[in-house]
C-alpha cells in the first residue's frame, strides 16, 4: 500500500513539474526546429545564389570568348549589381578586363579594380591588383603600377611582384632597379610559379652595370643571377 501512494506521488509530482516547466521543453524543441529551418533555408538561398551567379560567369566567358564585350560587360554590371562579393564576379571581371585590354583600357582598369577592392577571394584580389599594375604601366601610368605594388605581406605574390616591378623599371629605364626587381623575384616566395628561364632572359638583356667612374664594365650577364636548366610552371590565371 505504501508503494501503491508512493507512485501516486511520484505521478502527481511528475504532473505538477510538467505543468511548470513543460512550455520550456516545447518551447526549446519548437526554436530548435525553426534553428534548423532557417538554417537549411539560408544554405538553400546561398546554394541558389551561387548558381545564379555562376550561371552568368559563363555567360560572360562565352561573350568574351565571342569577342562580344559589349554583352559580356552588361552581363559583368549585373553580376557587379546583384552579387558584389561572389567569385564568380571577380573572375567575370578579370576575362572582361582582359578582353578589354586593348580597345577600352579604361574599362580594363576600371573592371581590375573593382575585382580586387570588393571580392571576397584575396587570391583573387591579388591576381586582380597584378593585372591592373601591368595595365597601368601599359597606359604609363608608372608610379601608380609601382605604388600598387607595394603590398605589405604579399606571401606567394612576392615573386610575380619582384618581376612586374622588374618590367616597369626597364620601361622607364632604371636599370639597376630592374635588376635589383628580377633578382629579388628569383628567390621570393613564390618564385616556383615564374618562367625562370624567360625572368633570366630578361636580366641578360639588361644592359651591363656601370663601374665606379661610370664606364659599362663589361657586357656578360649578371653574375648574380642564378641559372636554371627549366622553367617553372607559370602562375594560373596571372599574366593580364
Amino acid at each position: 500500500m505504501d508503494e501503491l501512494l508512493s507512485d501516486k506521488e511520484q505521478a502527481e509530482r511528475l504532473r505538477q513539474w510538467w505543468s511548470e516547466n513543460g512550455w520550456f521543453l516545447l518551447g526549446g524543441a519548437a526554436l530548435g526546429g525553426l534553428g534548423l529551418f532557417g538554417w537549411n533555408q539560408y544554405q538553400a538561398y546561398r546554394a541558389g545564389q551561387a548558381e545564379q551567379a555562376g550561371a552568368l560567369y559563363q555567360a560572360v566567358k562565352q561573350a568574351t570568348e565571342g569577342s562580344d564585350l559589349t554583352q559580356a560587360t552588361a552581363l559583368l554590371e549585373q553580376l557587379q549589381a546583384d552579387y558584389p562579393r561572389a567569385a564568380y564576379t571577380q573572375q567575370a571581371g578579370l576575362l572582361v578586363a582582359r578582353a578589354a585590354l586593348v580597345s577600352d583600357p579604361e574599362r580594363a582598369t576600371q573592371d581590375l579594380r573593382i575585382a580586387m577592392e570588393n571580392g571576397s577571394d584575396p587570391d583573387l584580389a591579388m591576381v586582380a591588383r597584378l593585372r591592373l599594375a601591368r595595365v597601368l604601366a601599359y597606359r604609363e601610368q608608372y608610379p601608380e603600377a609601382l605604388a600598387l605594388l607595394a603590398v605589405e605581406s604579399p606571401g606567394q605574390f612576392a615573386g610575380r611582384i619582384d618581376e612586374i616591378k622588374g618590367d616597369i623599371y626597364v620601361a622607364q629605364g632604371q636599370f639597376d632597379q630592374a635588376r635589383t626587381a628580377y633578382l629579388g623575384a628569383l628567390v621570393a616566395s613564390g618564385a616556383e610559379v615564374l618562367d625562370r628561364s624567360f625572368l633570366q632572359m630578361k636580366l641578360s638583356d639588361l644592359p651591363p652595370v656601370a663601374n665606379a667612374g661610370g664606364v659599362p664594365a663589361g657586357t656578360a650577364a649578371p653574375a648574380a643571377a642564378p641559372e636554371v636548366s627549366a622553367p617553372a610552371a607559370t602562375e594560373p590565371g596571372e599574366g593580364a
